[in-house]
């Protein structure tokens, strides 16, 4: 689904993705568009922020508990404050205008073949790091048993780090791996999940101790917390 409002942006956008086979649904209304995704059955939502009737961050933030497909949100002048709300409210991704629509498309195909992946006897062998316990199958997530309700971006970062614990990993490859783009070294969207997975897995963010950070490299996620 593609909730914009400026038409000839969504006309572009939408005919590109029908070229790539894709079934494209256009919402211009921000209200009626909450109301299309609860009814509805999206593989995955693009998003402006600037809308009639609620904004972008609002449509996130109030679809994001039952909608457990990608979101990207579309920045208007790519302002950081901007990528830091998208986040914080359960976006995935985020894309600063002007909209390139084969740039989309790739990001589009990322995130919907990290939810395709099932792995059938993935949780009999969870990855478990300290108290924290993670079915890759399930994409369930415990720390202590209690359940933590993480995106899909989020929770790719999280086994991506799990899976190397004790092991310090470089940014640029931790951004090359989940995000399959080239790393210009300025793009801080690694950066802002990590620090909201910090917030989810109750994480201090000053003195983290499950996923630290390692100045001018990258990050370690630590074997006990």
């Amino acid at each position: 689904m593609l909730v914009e409002d400026d038409t000839s942006l969504a006309s572009m956008v939408r005919d590109f993705l029908i070229d790539q086979s894709f079934d494209v649904t256009v919402e211009e209304d921000g209200t009626a568009a909450i109301g299309r995704i609860e009814a509805g059955s999206f593989d995955a939502i693009v998003l402006d922020i600037g809308l009639p009737g609620t904004d972008g961050f609002d449509i996130c933030r109030r679809v994001r508990p039952k909608y457990g497909g990608p979101i990207i949100v579309l920045t208007a002048r790519g302002e950081e404050i901007d990528e830091v709300i998208a986040l914080e409210v359960g976006a995935d991704d985020f894309m600063a205008k002007p909209v390139r629509p084969r740039a989309l498309l790739t990001r589009l195909k990322v995130h919907l073949r990290r939810g395709d992946k099932t792995d059938v006897g993935a949780d009999a062998s969870a990855i478990v790091v300290g108290d924290l316990r993670i079915k890759e199958a399930s994409r369930a997530v415990t720390i202590n048993d209690e359940q933590i309700e993480l995106t899909t971006a989020e929770f790719d970062l999280l086994v991506y780090l799990a899976k190397r614990a004790g092991r310090v990993v470089d940014r640029k490859d931790v951004y090359i791996d989940l995000l399959e783009l080239p790393y210009d070294g300025l793009d801080r969207s690694i950066d802002l999940r990590v620090s909201r997975l910090r917030r989810k897995l109750g994480d201090d963010s000053n003195r983290p101790t499950r996923i630290k950070s390692v100045r001018g490299v990258g990050y370690l996620m630590a074997k006990t917390s």
